[in-house]
């Protein structure tokens, strides 16, 4: 199969990118590929909003600038965070212009959301499901475009390189999970928006599906990735003993005015930042973990009883009403609460076009590490990121753009006879979840990464001997792909040197004194 342009990953960076270069160029093909719906996503889940600076009377792009500089904890790339900061209301215009609304207030302005680490209101909603607006309008967009296939149910397995005279791109090596088939896809440009890499934990708030396939990709590839360290983990996550899929409850409920209290009712993050419950994700993350720790608690509490009950169900009904499922009436009970790993700040490098070290290979979404984001995301920065990126590469391509080798010049990539399975898919899949919750989790030590450093990468070993390669099962090649995210994430821990962000290792600094 050959296509002009090969997009892996339907979230907002993949569809949006797809919806620009498909009109700008009717003529030639686009090929999205998701290893399950197309509906199914990081995208979708996103509860928060769009962090874009839309009331220039109170706000400002400088604000936003100096926000996000200091929640990246002095490892943002400045020039990259005032492009991004800047194309916020052009982009917004698009999103407008493709059928998205945001919720508007009572003098028909932005009803503009306050999240952790923004000195004031700027996020953009719909509601609680920001998210499933951004991905239900740009699919329906996408899906009256001639020009776009997209191939469901379709698992990336390998990207097609050609190492000599420079690494350079020509498409990818794709399993049909339905039938087993692996079709050799190659294309001009390949661009990954793959998404996150939370299922390597056990507690996440990210779908089943991120499970860091677009990076373990990219750097069997040879692409250079960078930040693996810096994984943010949110703060107020449902906590029930019986079930480990997480609901996330949105940062913007604290924004709104909950107050985190810990097993004795007390308020407790103003002992750890003067910001307090609207500190950056990482501060009120490793204060939770504290507040454990000490208390020998399972989780820490989200009050919110004192808040205007029907302003609550009108901005958080989805929130409102799964609490309500579970039991919990938040104008009268707590929320049980604690931190779940969320987002990845760093990934595939790019440059300012989203390109990466491979030629013909670019990313966008949360696979990448545009430079943006630091050590630490600052809330509802990673929506702006996505729409950003993706107009970046489109910019791009409008300008550059390479004709498809043909099938020809690529081997076909043969199916192996399958080994006999010696050991366990999902058993392994949740050691390394548990390994990685406890390890290298919120607080790491050498001692625990070492030992973490030795476990996968002997799983590693283990699975390349009893499975065939390439992997001809789902499962199986998202197995492969967490454990070499996994261990990514723990070398770059090992050589980080000092916390920063959402890093952080006791053995650097005493935890108490830099919390305080």
């Amino acid at each position: 199969m050959n296509t002009d342009f090969l997009i892996i990953g339907s979230g907002l960076a993949g569809l949006s990118y797809a919806l620009k270069i498909a009109t700008y160029y009717p003529g030639k093909q686009i090929t999205i590929v998701t290893k399950k719906e197309a509906s199914e996503s990081n995208t979708r889940y996103a509860q928060g909003g769009i962090a874009i600076v839309s009331d220039f009377k109170s706000d400002s792009f400088e604000r936003h600038i100096e926000d996000t500089l200091q929640c990246g904890d002095g490892l943002c790339n400045r020039d990259v965070v005032r492009l991004v900061v800047e194309q916020g209301p052009d982009r917004l215009k698009e999103l407008i212009s493709w059928g998205v609304s945001f919720d508007l207030n009572n003098q028909n302005s932005y009803d503009l959301g306050r999240e952790g680490g923004h000195s004031l209101p700027r996020v953009l909603h719909h509601k609680d499901i920001t998210g499933f607006e951004l991905k239900k309008k740009l699919l329906s967009k996408i899906r009256l475009c001639e020009n776009i296939t997209i191939l469901e149910n379709h698992f990336a397995i390998d990207l097609i390189v050609d190492k000599v005279p420079n690494l350079r791109c020509n498409g990818a090596y794709i399993l049909d999970t339905n039938t087993q088939e692996i079709i050799t896809i190659t294309s001009g440009s390949t661009i990954l928006a793959t998404g996150g890499i939370g299922h390597i934990y056990g507690h996440t708030t990210n779908p089943f599906i991120a499970t860091g396939d677009g990076i373990a990709i990219a750097y069997r590839a040879g692409a250079d990735i960078e930040d693996m360290e810096f994984v943010q983990f949110h703060p107020t996550v449902m906590y029930r003993q019986s079930n480990r899929k997480a609901f996330l409850i949105s940062e913007a409920v604290r924004g709104f005015g909950a107050y985190l209290k810990n097993s004795e009712g007390k308020r407790f993050v103003f002992k750890y930042d003067e910001r307090g419950e609207l500190a950056s994700r990482d501060i009120v993350s490793r204060a939770i973990y504290n507040e454990l720790k000490m208390s020998n608690h399972s989780c820490v509490y989200l009050d919110c009883t004192h808040l205007d009950i029907v302003s609550f169900k009108e901005s958080f009904p989805t929130i409102y009403h799964h609490c309500l499922t579970a039991g919990i009436d938040v104008s009268k009970d707590w929320i049980p609460v604690r931190p779940a790993a969320h987002y990845l700040c760093g990934g595939i490098k790019v440059d300012i076009n989203g390109q990466t070290s491979v030629k013909n290979l670019f990313a966008c979404g949360e696979c990448a590490r545009t430079g943006l984001h630091g050590a630490n995301r600052l809330a509802s920065n990673s929506l702006l990121e996505a729409v950003v990126y993706a107009h970046q590469i489109y910019e791009y391509h409008k300008i550059q753009y390479t004709i498809p080798d043909g099938l020809k010049f690529h081997k076909e990539l043969k199916k192996n006879v399958a080994k006999n399975a010696q050991i366990h898919v999902q058993s392994l899949k949740e050691e390394l979840q548990i390994l990685m919750t406890e390890s290298v989790g919120i607080v790491r030590t050498d001692e625990a990464l070492a030992e973490a450093k030795t476990k996968v990468s002997h799983w590693k070993r283990l699975v390349a001997r009893h499975y065939s390669s390439p992997p001809l099962d789902l499962a199986v090649g998202e197995l492969r792909n967490m454990l070499t995210v996994a261990g990514l994430i723990i070398a770059h821990s090992l050589r980080r040197g000092t916390n920063k962000g959402g890093y952080f290792n006791s053995d650097r600094v005493p935890f108490v004194k830099e919390l305080k």
